[in-house]
């Protein structure tokens, strides 16, 4: 099942002076913060920093219960993988995909 967009990621170059501008911006602290990713929860929306994203560009990340199916449906609609599923900590997995059009989806699945 697809729950809708939950999770933004913007690539930064300068982790510090994006995490000062949004801190300013939201009027909050992130709720987490490390040298390779930064997030700042705004309702239920997650609106991260990666200083190493600058590859895929902004990426919005669907939430899914099934990342292995989601990733297929979109690969057999004639989409490429930009980023394979990879856990990155607590039970989180992600993946990218480039749609036909040069679209960057993202896909989320919390295990």
């Amino acid at each position: 099942m697809n729950k809708g967009v939950k999770m933004i990621i913007y690539p930064v170059q300068d982790l510090q002076r994006a995490k000062t501008s949004l801190s300013k911006f939201f009027g909050f602290e992130p709720y987490t913060d490390s040298p390779y990713y930064v997030g700042f929860k705004v309702g239920d929306q997650d609106i991260g920093l990666d200083p190493n994203g600058h590859k895929a560009g902004v990426t919005a990340y669907y939430h899914v219960d099934d990342i292995v199916g989601s990733k297929q449906s979109l690969l057999d609609s004639g989409a490429e993988i930009v980023q394979d599923i990879r856990d990155v900590g607590g039970g989180r997995l992600i993946a990218s995909v480039r749609d036909p059009e040069g679209n960057i989806i993202g896909l989320l699945q919390d295990t």
